[in-house]
């Protein structure tokens, strides 16, 4: 995991993983954890960010494959801040994969997006090592990671020339389900996300995206860098879009691309939901001990029944702590 090259980031990448360890250390986290089986630092690639954790609960059943990428404006953050998005899909009734990847603006795009196919692939390839079933794959993420979640279902969607991309498709990835919880989903323009009335703090870490990100870059149009462009667009996949659970606070200024989402998925006719939570700010879903968040955890456990195919007994997620 790199080190933030910029002071706003070393504060919010700090500020994550002082929040992220105390988690892990309360006694109802511990508990939950210890009922699954955690294995960490699994190798999916040749390099050292190339490691994922696997969380799984413990019977013998086949469960669902889930990659859950995480979030943290694609320059800090890991695999290891997030360990609680792996023990909540795991309760929700699947085999989760969670890998780190390259970080910008050491590694910018298109690394990031390199690993998020790569992983995939992996898990396509490995699932079963791990009592994970690839037929029912589930692709999620929030924030950057919802962008890296969406990309990979356009790879899986799509033939594309990037061949990390072609690599997914050629793999033959069918992802069931897509959760991308409150993304920038069109990295490209970060301009369109400001308003008078953002802090100065929010609107230079928005800012921060795009520079760190793209580093100077301006990727051609449609690129993975801006998932939600593609599916704005009018060509028609080639292989069915995942039926979609969007969810996102009416204070992230992120929102209007969960809405944008919503609007594409509409016009194409793909199953989805789009949940706007009043006055919850971004990532709020990460904060367990919330009503709201409690409340999104439960709704997106109610789409997974509704849509996953074999759906198992999907545990309350209310009592939930962090």
């Amino acid at each position: 995991m790199s080190t933030p090259t910029n002071p706003g980031s070393r504060v919010m990448s700090a500020f994550f993983n002082g929040i992220a360890g105390l988690g892990r250390r309360h006694p109802e986290a511990r508990r939950r954890l210890q009922a699954l089986d955690v294995v960490r630092d699994v190798p999916y690639g040749p390099l050292p960010e190339h490691r994922l954790d696997i969380y799984r609960p413990r019977d013998p059943n086949p469960r669902p494959a889930v990659l859950y990428l995480h979030g943290g404006a694609f320059q800090i953050l890991s695999k290891d801040t997030h360990w609680l998005m792996g023990l909540t899909f795991a309760r929700m009734g699947g085999t989760v994969f969670v890998p780190n990847y390259r970080l910008a603006p050491r590694h910018p795009f298109p690394a990031a997006i390199e690993d998020a196919c790569r992983a995939a692939c992996w898990v396509q390839a490995n699932a079963h090592r791990f009592g994970a079933d690839v037929d029912r794959l589930v692709l999620a993420g929030e924030s950057a990671g919802a962008n890296l979640a969406c990309s990979v279902a356009v790879a899986a969607s799509w033939r594309r020339p990037e061949p990390y991309a072609a690599e997914v498709f050629e793999a033959g990835l069918r992802p069931q389900l897509l959760f991308p919880a409150c993304g920038i989903l069109q990295v490209t323009d970060s301009e369109r996300l400001l308003n008078p009335k953002l802090a100065p703090f929010t609107r230079t870490r928005l800012m921060e995206v795009s520079r760190g990100y793209l580093s100077g870059q301006v990727p051609p149009p449609h690129s993975l860098a801006d998932p939600l462009c593609i599916l704005e667009a009018g060509d028609a996949p080639e292989r069915p879009w995942p039926p979609t659970f969007a969810a996102c606070g009416t204070r992230d200024p992120l929102l209007e691309d969960t809405r944008r989402l919503g609007r594409a998925l509409q016009q194409r006719g793909v199953p989805h939901e789009v949940r706007i939570y009043p006055g919850e700010v971004h990532a709020f879903h990460a904060f367990i001990f919330r009503p709201a968040a409690r409340q999104c955890w439960r709704d997106h456990g109610a789409f997974w029944q509704r849509h996953m195919p074999q759906p198992l007994e999907t545990p309350d997620l209310s009592s939930d702590a962090s």
